[in-house]
């Protein structure tokens, strides 16, 4: 069974890498979005703190505009990890939001530590708790980040789906879809927490496992039934997350950027004229009587038409 086990972790980490790229591209390649500019943009630096942007230069379109990352990642960085803006806004959903996505933070930064010590391993250096050292370190440390983050995805998860199914403010927003995901991160853990509790104590089958990855050796036992099917589950899981709306996890990004913080000048013969103009091609079937749309007349059409009396 090891052989089929090890291709379809291979095939699940190329359909994960494929699907993200895939929709990175193409959102890249969406239509010019609808900005919000409204202030005040983390990006301006020191101006943020008051509202301020580069518009209180004189000409500001002729000047190069140097953003500040240090802002940007003051804002992203307790928004991405703390889910700060939930915290302000739903914080009761935050309770179960929470643990889930820092849980799952921290099942990302497991895999991580397996990864080294699975390297480390190939390279000649012992890693456990009987190794001494750094490999001794890296072990204990393994074990405190890969419990943690299974545990705590494991209560957020089932939190969210206890929220889904009471939560009336949370039910218009609620589909099929939204269970079963849920309900498959909670199987592909459970397993996993089995799996860890009764024969991986220190996840050196993981490493193993790992490691004839690392040097496709594909006669490598997974270890136990227990080990076998949460490989085979958390394999799955991987493929299915980016195909999913989860995949979240990186289109928070182009909202920020290219939504919310998007302040590029429309200059002539610039990228953003070249992307309204573009734009303003595209047919439109708005149902709304006033906007007198066909389907077959695009946005220029509507704008330039002489109004009935």
């Amino acid at each position: 069974m090891e052989i089929p086990l090890h291709l379809i972790t291979y095939a699940s980490f190329l359909v994960f890498l494929t699907a993200v790229v895939a929709r990175y591209l193409k959102i890249q390649n969406y239509p010019i979005n609808l900005r919000w500019e409204i202030y005040p943009v983390p990006h301006e630096g020191k101006r943020a703190a008051y509202g301020g942007s580069r518009l209180e230069e004189l000409n500001w379109w002729t000047k190069t505009h140097k953003a500040s990352k240090a802002t940007e990642l003051k804002f992203m960085i307790p928004e991405m990890i703390l889910l700060k803006g939930l915290w302000d806004h739903n914080r009761k959903l935050w309770y179960t939001s929470f643990p889930f996505h820092f849980g799952l933070y921290l099942v990302v930064a497991f895999l991580f530590l397996v990864l080294v010590g699975a390297i480390l391993e190939v390279a000649g250096i012992a890693v456990g708790s009987g190794a001494g050292g750094f490999g001794a370190f890296l072990s204990a440390i393994t074990v405190v980040v890969g419990g943690a983050g299974i545990i705590l995805t494991l209560l957020g998860s089932l939190g969210l789906f206890y929220m889904r199914m009471t939560d009336s403010d949370m039910k218009p927003y609620t589909n099929f879809s939204h269970f079963f995901n849920l309900l498959f991160i909670v199987v592909a853990l459970a397993v996993t927490l089995v799996a860890w509790v009764s024969v991986d104590g220190d996840f050196s089958m993981a490493r193993n496992y790992m490691a004839s990855l690392i040097t496709f050796d594909l006669g490598v036992s997974a270890g136990s039934t227990a080990h076998s099917v949460a490989i085979l589950l958390l394999s799955l899981l991987v493929a299915y997350i980016p195909l999913t709306h989860m995949s979240h996890f990186f289109v928070k990004w182009f909202t920020w950027h290219k939504i919310r913080w998007d302040d590029e000048p429309n200059v002539k013969g610039g990228r953003i004229e070249t992307m309204i103009e573009k734009a303003l091609e595209s047919p439109v079937s708005w149902s709304a009587t006033h906007i007198r749309a066909d389907g077959k007349k695009n946005w220029v059409d509507i704008a330039t038409e002489e109004i009935e009396k």
